[in-house]
């Protein structure tokens, strides 16, 4: 897949798939065509990532390709300017995929229309446009005033409700139940009070009653002396862990579309500062006329492959005997000859 921003996209509004959809086009470009028109969205479309993955083709037949499948009205580069809800802006090269061919009149409106889309903030690939325009957000309708309701004092002290009772919560009358498992752990009120603290620590970790009540009377000795101390040091000690806290997936943020340019599919410069027809800029497109021309003369093998790539076939390469020659080299320095060991 394709870092955000760069991955196929569908412009949207094709025609079903039928057998001439790239008749129009040369065998190779026609094959390329279909290998492009299977991948799916978001999918890197760089020549030399389309290259390593066709089986036939290399990274100069597929770039070709590529600029010829776009003079022809298939494909597109759009810069878009994206303003996310934070106020954060960039901007992003979009690849829009046509099975349908198309003139520069319409990718042109396509591209103006681009304006003003919704698109999601993480810009993953995949999914970096819907076809859905922004719409305004609706007026909110005044609140009617409610004859019915009270006047109030603003110099009035707010009412407060009434406080909870500290020995009514769930921790205070576990502790206070704790002499009903083992009477040797009577825990006063005081201590109930003092310890509801910690007892609530252990049910917002997960504990139960029962797990509190366990901790706290599990192996007494046999007399317990100080029941609130014993209890505080247990319920100190053996604290639960906390709960890990999962991690809420974030929303991804929206984000408009506040331009679109036109980008040239190969040295990247946009309407900002060139002229864009049929996907490249003037200077693109001597270059790649060119290049079309001498390829269709038979002057430029798409195949070629440089000299310093092949097997020189009239090179002699010498068989070194190596022991031999690391025997000539010790007799040369002097050295007694090296005995073979036996094994």
């Amino acid at each position: 897949m394709a870092n955000p921003g760069y991955g196929k996209r569908l412009a949207g509004d094709e025609d079903p798939h039928a057998d001439p959809d790239f008749a129009h086009l040369s065998p190779r470009e026609a094959e390329i065509a279909v290998f492009v028109d299977h991948l799916d969205d978001g999918q890197a479309m760089g020549h030399k990532v389309l290259a390593a993955q066709h089986p036939r083709y290399g990274q100069q037949a597929v770039r070709t390709s590529l600029n010829r499948l776009a003079d022809a009205g298939h494909l597109r580069w759009i810069r878009e300017h994206i303003t996310v809800e934070d106020n954060t802006m960039r901007w992003v090269t979009r690849t829009y995929w046509s099975r349908t061919r198309r003139s520069n009149a319409w990718w042109e409106e396509f591209a103006r229309e681009r304006k003003g889309r919704i698109v999601p903030g993480d810009l993953r690939p995949g999914l970096a446009r819907t076809d859905e325009p922004e719409l305004p957000e609706p007026e909110a309708a005044p609140e009617a005033e409610s004859e019915a309701a009270p006047e109030t004092d603003p110099q009035a002290e707010p009412k407060s409700g009434p406080e909870p009772d500290p020995e009514a919560s769930t921790s205070y009358l576990t502790l206070a139940g704790i002499r009903e498992a083992d009477p040797r752990m009577s825990l006063s009120a005081s201590d109930c009070r003092s310890l509801a603290s910690l007892a609530g620590e252990w049910l917002s970790r997960g504990a139960t009653p029962g797990d509190i009540t366990r901790a706290v009377t599990e192996g007494l000795p046999a007399t317990v002396n100080n029941p609130g101390g014993l209890a505080r040091n247990r319920l100190e000690n053996k604290m639960p862990p906390k709960k890990a806290k999962i991690r809420q997936k974030a929303a991804p943020r929206r984000a408009r579309v506040t331009r679109a340019v036109m980008a040239c599919m190969d040295c990247d410069a946009d309407e900002r500062t060139t002229e864009i027809k049929g996907g490249m800029c003037p200077d693109c497109r001597a270059e790649f006329e060119a290049a079309v021309a001498a390829e269709e003369a038979g002057l430029l093998d798409v195949g070629y492959v440089p000299d310093t790539f092949l097997a020189v076939p009239d090179a002699v390469y010498e068989v070194v005997d190596v022991p031999r020659r690391a025997a000539e080299v010790r007799a040369a320095a002097g050295l007694p000859p090296r005995t073979e060991r036996t094994l």
